[in-house]
């Protein structure tokens, strides 16, 4: 007989509290060597050419490996697997905050970006069990949204930070305390799920892994060797190979490492894709932004990181206004609204000039992009997870994340290309504006596919409601229901 006696409210704010410490310590080291890159290059040595694997190192990993963390929750225990891997990350963050040569600072960082990938894909599902009922479960997921979505730009403020004020090395030690607490604290207020018996897909793993490192890789390259790149090439087409073996090994495995169901969905699916785009979008902004505010205003680090606040504020502000506004627009409507408020915020930003007053002409598109990419984020994690059985929850968050992490890879190689085809990265203040503001056009241009995304969801979610409404009362027996954990509240 199962106890329905409630979490007591201090204990889920614990949870709560341990998951999204780790998650955001993860998220955000994503971006928090970017103001510390010509630090590293006079303390460690780095050339010009070996300079962005700090960051390529870890998004590799990370991207790469994030399906088969999932898969690994899911057989292992999600618990388990959550405090081995901070504990590894924690590790391998105090090896990177230490490191006196380039070798062993990219050897951590990649490291770190496999601890991320086995991690992170078991906090959203953690999250979720830990908040059975729908209202508290929802304010849950906001607040773990908010704390993905505004990973980059965080990362920037505390690396500007450390930068200026300490060492870049403060912004990697930072993590170790923060990993102890979580590694102790997990077994005693997390609860474990269930170990599942059943046999491990090695030939998808390796499929999807390469696969997905492959894809990256080759993305990452393209920005420096060119599209037509042999090498960039060769990667993009294995990765195209490897995926589609993978649809091919996922379809006839009994235990899937992604059950392919999950894109049955259209909102789901819809999801998956509007993610890719808007985050590849926000990705880019943080990055050239961030030069922009230095190269052309000449911010110092720690001015340009804390430009990002208010952007930053933003993302946690709309965790309190997301669900009324669901209750009045319904969470698909409201989807395609944020976008459209998060278009205008960057074709706003995409106005500046080499003169360019941060007050108003940039602060107020940061706020208004700011809100319209929150609220979408916080409702496509949402929508990404909606009506995912229990037993795939793992599987489901891992591509949530996954959507997550090749939306920041695709975005950034790609306005990277068109930053240079724009002529940005020429000498001179006039050349680099310019190449900002195209970035800054094809990013708005993201926002705007997205949208059109967010209409075909919305018209997919009114026909499934409305073929409800109409079906036959009683014809057959229902199916059993999803685990009503997961089932959204609308």
């Amino acid at each position: 007989m199962s106890s329905t006696t409630p979490t007591p409210r201090w204990r889920r704010t614990v949870v709560l509290a341990l998951i999204m410490g780790a998650q955001l310590m993860m998220v955000l080291d994503t971006s928090i060597v970017t103001t510390a890159l010509p630090h590293l290059v006079a303390e460690l040595g780095f050339s010009p050419t070996s300079l962005s694997w700090v960051q390529n190192a870890y998004v590799l990993t990370f991207g790469g490996l994030l399906l088969l963390g999932a898969r690994i929750g899911d057989l292992a225990g999600r618990r388990r697997v959550f405090v081995i891997a901070v504990a590894v990350f924690a590790l391998a963050s105090l090896l990177a905050g230490l490191a006196v040569n380039v070798p062993t600072l990219l050897a951590a960082r990649i490291l770190q970006g496999a601890a991320s990938a086995f991690a992170i894909p078991s906090t959203l599902a953690l999250l979720v069990g830990a908040y059975p009922e729908p209202e508290q479960r929802s304010r849950a997921i906001a607040i773990y949204s908010a704390v993905i979505g505004a990973g980059a730009s965080v990362g920037i403020i505390v690396g500007g930070v450390f930068t200026d004020l300490l060492s870049w090395r403060w912004g990697l030690l930072i993590n170790v305390p923060i990993g102890l607490i979580v590694v102790l604290l997990s077994p005693r207020f997390l609860t474990e799920t269930a170990r599942r018996r059943g046999s491990f897909d090695l030939a998808g793993a390796l499929a999807i892994t390469v696969g997905m490192t492959a894809l990256v890789w080759g993305l990452i390259e393209s920005s420096t060797a060119g599209w037509t790149s042999p090498i960039v090439l060769g990667l993009l087409a294995l990765a195209a190979v490897l995926v589609a073996a993978f649809v091919l090994i996922e379809r006839r495995s009994a235990e899937p490492i992604v059950p392919l169901g999950l894109f049955a969905n259209a909102t789901r699916s819809g999801a998956y894709i509007a993610r890719v785009l808007i985050v590849g979008a926000m990705f880019s902004t943080f990055y050239f932004l961030s030069q922009y505010l230095q190269d052309v205003l000449h911010f110092s680090a720690l001015l340009a990181g804390l430009s990002f606040i208010p952007l930053t504020g933003m993302f946690f502000a709309t965790v309190y206004v997301v669900r009324p506004l669901v209750r009045w627009m319904g969470q698909e409507r409201l989807l395609v609204a944020s976008l459209i408020l998060a278009l205008v915020g960057m074709g706003w930003l995409s106005t500046v000039g080499a003169g360019t007053a941060f007050l108003p002409w940039i602060l107020l598109p940061l706020l208004v992009l700011g809100v319209g990419q929150g609220i979408a984020i916080i409702l496509l994690t949402q929508l990404g997870m909606a009506d995912v059985p229990a037993e795939q929850a793992g599987a489901g968050s891992g591509l949530v994340n996954t959507a997550h992490q090749l939306g920041g890879s695709v975005g950034l190689a790609i306005l990277a290309g068109v930053f240079v085809a724009a002529g940005g990265d020429r000498a001179g203040i006039a050349a680099q504006v310019t190449g900002f503001q195209s970035v800054f056009h094809v990013a708005a241009g993201f926002y705007a596919l997205a949208i059109l995304v967010g209409v075909v969801m919305l018209v997919a979610a009114r026909r499934s409601r409305g073929g409800a409404t109409t079906a036959p009362a009683a014809t057959a027996p229902a199916a059993p229901a999803a685990d009503p954990r997961l089932a959204e509240s609308k």
